[in-house]
């Protein structure tokens, strides 16, 4: 038997013995394989590259190396008559002894077409042909094959309808299991959803979708939040325009070639029993395989490298794409799946981009191609493209000739929240004029449009104040192609992030940048996007400061028992639970009642400094009242009282059947229908960032929140939590933070001036540190979950209060940020939960009319 470059030279048995940990640890790090000779026999010491089954639990005898030691002679004699010998390290296959020369009087055969039989490199004595009755196995010939080598373009099999990844990948190969993997929130259950789509929506193939994690309605929701670009956000609440429920009763008529199983307790099994027996099948999409165990799941776990021998043995045997989805891109894993092609989603430094690399088992990586992710309509686009719906689509509205047909579906997606009666703040005539549009663009009637264009720009010339929301800043993005001005009002708010303002920011020159900054007020609670941290701030402050805050932060992190981990190491932060934490999860509310109208005005303070404050107008439905302004004091200082986080390393605790009081941390879950009106959503701003699969990461304060909202009835049940990495509960770790910081606002607030400017200051600085942005900053802290569970424990106090009062009996107009509540209320009658004072936990109140201009601050 010829030898191979990386095999080494014979040597016996006895001396394999006494180095067989070296042996195995150059199969493990270099691939390289040995012959070892035992009297006349030969046996091959072999990576499992080499025999794949071999990583198959329980499919061929396995030792751990220490027994192998004693007992290598006898497994050299076996494996030389084709009894192939796993070594083990622990609990995990690491080499493989394989016959060295193949028996002349055996064929040769695949590993797919009998168990007993290994690949290239190693032969291994087969019973094949007595297992089929003597019938030849099919031998082709290199002209059996020349007709698909010479076809142009893709494989001629299905699509993900996305040309950038469709020539990286040369479409989905029959007769193949490709693996798509992506961590958690990187939207790999997408391109499933793109392929199937394609298939039966476009291409009329016969599909079956075996879904062991999303239920059918998400994915029918799925694909008309893709097909319309609806919010997926919002479809998941069951509220539909009329131009998507018209695509839903097209894509029902369409839906027989799109067959979901989600029945519970899927198995690879049910999958490969089911698919035969689907006439004309083309395609067979897993969604998806779940990296942690769960009981709840078969195809999770330590099930998975034998479910993906099942699935890859279901492509060959029908000759159909298997395309299946696994939630993690870790090289270990992806390896035992061992995938004929596997595609690694990885984020970029560019949010809008997406790399997909493209890898063939025998190879490596092929290939590669960018994606831009628009997980809001639940689909991934060329990286490039602006949304568009498929001509050929049952959804498709067509293209548009006006300003581009781009511009025209962005202004019908931006107008949607308007039109569907999701947000109000513009003039009825207006959202007449929209509606129209709509229909115009989802039926491809260009000359209605000409039509409609005119009276449309006249109606949004008698805007003069958009509103103040991420979806009044994209309509007014949206209308700008068609020649109209920027209004003043698009600058984001004070305690707005950048992101939501981003459409209505968009096209501004630099100045209008630097005057949209100076129009930002610093308020004690600053907005929570943004990092004003300066290289100065990360120093204690000097002796004699009126508050050290960071040094007295510091020392009630040092005091605690539990030994916290003040920073991550960089080298940690880019896997594990940290890529999955966000300044979203902090839950603020960023609510008005749907009933009234608010909007931002200019306002001059005293010192010249041109800032934007909120006008309301409540409607007479409401009654005789006036505005009750609730200001919380110290609302993050305050929540530092009792913080549930865990001051060491959160670990992978995966799945959880209930919430472990024992513990804290972030948890996948699914977004509580929440069925009131007059109140906010207990996870506030949360639910605006789902990800693919409609399900959202929160910390441990609205854990317990949505737990206590249960016991009180007033959400019907727990959330199911998908995912979770927690650590030991603590509550005290910023207590003594909290009783400096609350003793030293008592007599600074009676100073005021600039002792108590710089105690501000000084406790924001302090703060924010715990989860420095810029990677240049040397903070003494780098918690992110220790930040985002602080700043959702004042969210959920502050929405607690707010919830309360409703309760009472009194109307909520606004709640906003972690300290800002507006009631609806007589005159001089502040409600009765909040307690009116200057400490922490008590609130400031005053009172104005409906109409006027609410003042904050020094105004």
């Amino acid at each position: 038997m010829s030898q191979s470059p990386q095999e080494e030279g014979a040597i016996n048995a006895t001396t394999a013995r006494n180095t067989l940990y070296a042996l195995v640890k150059l199969v493990e790090d270099e691939g390289r394989a040995t012959v070892i000779t035992k009297h006349k026999v030969r046996a091959l010491l072999a990576p499992l590259d080499r025999f794949p089954a071999a990583r198959k639990i329980g499919a061929f005898p396995a030792h751990v190396l220490s027994t192998a030691q004693r007992d290598f002679g006898d497994l050299v004699a076996l494996a030389s008559q084709g009894q192939p010998q796993v070594l083990l390290r622990n609990t995990t296959p690491v080499a493989v002894l394989l016959p060295a020369d193949p028996s002349p009087d055996v064929p040769s055969s695949d590993t797919a077409a009998h168990p007993g039989a290994a690949t290239a490199g190693g032969a291994v004595n087969s019973q094949g042909s007595q297992d089929r009755g003597g019938i030849p196995r099919r031998l082709a010939t290199l002209g059996d094959a020349i007709g698909s080598v010479l076809t142009d373009g893709p494989s001629g099999g299905p699509t993900f309808g996305l040309a950038g990844l469709d020539a990286a990948t040369g479409g989905l190969q029959r007769g193949k299991l490709t693996l798509v993997a992506a961590r958690p929130s990187v939207g790999g259950s997408l391109l499933g959803l793109a392929a199937a789509r394609t298939t039966a929506l476009v291409d009329h193939h016969v599909v079956l979708y075996a879904a062991s994690g999303p239920n059918r309605d998400d994915i029918f929701r799925r694909i008309i939040s893709a097909e319309t670009g609806g919010e997926y956000a919002r479809l998941k609440q069951g509220r539909l325009t009329e131009h998507e429920q018209q695509v839903a009763r097209e894509l029902v008529q369409a839906g027989d070639l799109l067959m979901i199983d989600d029945g519970s307790d899927l198995r690879a099994e049910d999958i490969a029993d089911t698919a035969p027996h689907m006439q004309g099948l083309a395609l067979v999409v897993v969604d998806r395989l779940q990296a942690a165990h769960s009981a709840r799941l078969p195809l999770s776990g330590d099930r998975l490298p034998d479910a993906s021998q099942v699935l890859a043995t279901l492509a060959r045997t029908l000759h159909v794409p298997v395309l299946a989805i696994v939630d993690s891109d870790d090289p270990a894993l992806l390896a035992l799946l061992d995938a004929d092609i596997t595609l690694t989603l990885i984020p970029t430094d560019d949010p809008a981009r997406v790399q997909v690399t493209v890898a063939e088992r025998d190879f490596g990586t092929i290939g590669s191609a960018h994606l831009k992710p628009d997980l809001v309509h639940a689909r991934f686009l060329d990286a490039g493209t602006a949304p568009a719906d498929r001509a050929d689509s049952p959804a498709s509205p067509g293209p548009a000739a006006i300003a581009g047909a781009t511009a025209a579906r962005e202004l019908a997606e931006a107008a949607l929240p308007y039109t569907s009666g999701g947000q109000q703040g513009i003039p009825a005539a207006l959202t007449h004029e929209l509606a129209a549009w709509r229909t115009a663009v989802a039926g491809g009637d260009h000359e209605a449009l000409k039509e409609i264009l005119p009276s449309l720009l006249q109606a949004a010339a008698t805007v003069s104040q958009w509103p103040d929301t991420p979806e009044g800043h994209r309509l007014a993005a949206a209308l700008r192609p068609y020649g109209m001005p920027e209004s003043a009002d698009t600058t984001p708010a004070a305690g707005q992030s950048p992101a939501t303002g981003a459409a209505g920011t968009a096209g501004r020159t630099p100045a209008d940048n630097q005057q949209a900054t100076a129009d930002v007020v610093e308020d004690e609670e600053d907005d929570e996007d943004e990092d004003p941290l300066t290289p100065e701030d990360e120093e204690d402050e000097p002796e004699g400061h009126v508050f050290p805050a960071l040094k007295i932060l510091k020392d009630s992190v040092g005091r605690s028992k539990m030994h916290p981990i003040r920073v991550i190491r960089k080298e940690e932060r880019d896997h594990g639970p940290w890529p999955l934490i966000s300044e979203h999860m902090d839950g603020e509310p960023r609510w008005v009642h749907p009933d009234v109208t608010a909007t931002r005005v200019p306002h001059i303070r005293a010192n010249g400094r041109r800032v934007r404050r909120d006008q309301i107008e409540v409607p007479d439905s409401f009654g005789e009242g006036v505005l009750c302004l609730i200001d919380r004091n110290g609302s993050f200082p305050s929540a530092c009282s009792a913080v549930p986080l865990a001051p060491n390393k959160l670990l992978h605790t995966g799945p959880l059947d209930a919430y472990d009081k024992t513990q804290a941390g972030i948890y996948l879950i699914d977004i509580p229908e929440w069925p009131r009106t007059d109140v906010p959503h207990p996870l506030g701003r949360i639910i605006d960032r789902p990800d693919e699969d409609g399900r959202v990461w929160v910390t441990t304060p609205h854990i317990k929140q949505l737990e206590k909202l249960v016991r009180d009835d007033h959400l019907g049940a727990m959330p199911t939590i998908y995912d979770s990495w927690t650590g030991k509960y603590n509550e005290s770790l910023f207590k003594t933070f909290y009783e400096a910081t609350r003793k030293a606002r008592t007599e600074l607030v009676q100073i005021g001036g600039d002792p108590y400017k710089a105690y501000k200051t000084r406790l924001s600085i302090a703060l924010r540190l715990l989860w420095p942005k810029r990677p240049s900053q040397r903070s003494p802290f780098w918690r992110p979950d220790w930040r985002m569970s602080m700043v959702a424990e004042a969210s959920v106090r502050h929405w607690t209060v707010a919830f309360k009062a409703v309760q009472e009996g009194h109307t909520l107009i606004a709640l906003r940020n972690v300290d800002q509540a507006i009631f609806w209320t007589p005159p001089g009658t502040p409600p009765s939960t909040y307690r009116i004072g200057t400490g922490f936990g008590e609130v400031k109140a005053k009172f104005v009319q409906a109409g006027e201009t609410i003042l904050e601050g020094d105004d």
